[in-house]
């Protein structure tokens, strides 16, 4: 054999070697990637139930929370009250009513409301980068067929 060969073979598998395990990290690398592993958590969570969702969510630090609220379901719906509490409950206490006819709210429109958050029956207000975990509760009637209905949905907000 003659001594370039040796040299060659040497380099080639250097090469191969390193290569398999630089192709073995990038892989791994890309797959962390889309677990979403790099990217920090949230800084607010909005989960309403189907035919509803949120386009933005802000909380200040006086406990005011601002919503904008998509509607797609199949048929109209009419806004009456909307309230946010740290539980599931409804008082009158939680609860913004509008006006008699409510706000009527048409198939892929968008809904903006403010309202003060509440947490075991005080008046939430907290400092900025606090988190407040609770319920947004919508209470709707379908135009056409007259059914009321009652929304819950969960929220965690980091205060601004």
């Amino acid at each position: 054999m003659l001594p370039g060969r040796i040299r060659l073979q040497s380099a080639m598998e250097y090469l191969m070697t390193y290569g398999w395990a630089i192709l073995i990290i990038a892989v791994a690398a890309a797959v962390l990637y889309e677990l979403h592993i790099f990217s920090p958590a949230p800084a607010s969570q909005c989960i309403l139930q189907a035919g509803f969702s949120c386009a933005g969510i802000f909380l200040s630090q006086n406990g005011i929370l601002t919503v904008k609220v998509v509607q797609s379901t199949q048929t109209p719906v009419v806004i009456t009250a909307y309230g946010c509490n740290s539980n599931r409950t409804i008082s009158a206490l939680v609860m913004n009513e509008l006006p008699s006819n409510g706000v009527t709210v048409l198939i892929g429109e968008t809904y903006t409301f403010s309202t003060p958050c509440y947490d075991n029956g005080a008046r939430f207000s907290g400092a900025a980068g606090q988190d407040y975990s609770g319920y947004l509760i919508l209470n709707y009637t379908q135009q056409y067929s007259g059914l009321k209905h009652t929304l819950y949905g969960s929220i965690v907000v980091k205060i601004s």
